[in-house]
């Protein structure tokens, strides 16, 4: 179950991919596609949000534009 971790509220925009980056913030990329490569990765900062990130959790832009968590699935059979 993920939980939100920081209310930010980005609106998203079709041909980019948004994540959180190494500093807790929101950014984007454009995404490749068909024949178009991904060439220059151009990463821009969309929101400042700077949270601090735990290990064994993955932070993700959910569908209200917020930053959440959930803990990672690991060592499973």
């Amino acid at each position: 179950m993920a939980k939100k971790v920081a209310k930010v509220g980005v609106k998203k925009q079709k041909g980019y991919l948004y994540f959180v980056d190494k500093n807790g913030d929101v950014s984007r990329a454009e995404m490749a596609r068909g024949k178009k490569k991904g060439g220059k990765k151009k990463v821009e900062k969309v929101a400042k949000a700077a949270v601090k990130k735990e290990s064994g959790f993955l932070y993700f832009i959910d569908k209200d534009g917020d930053i959440s968590c959930a803990k990672m699935a690991r060592g499973r059979k």
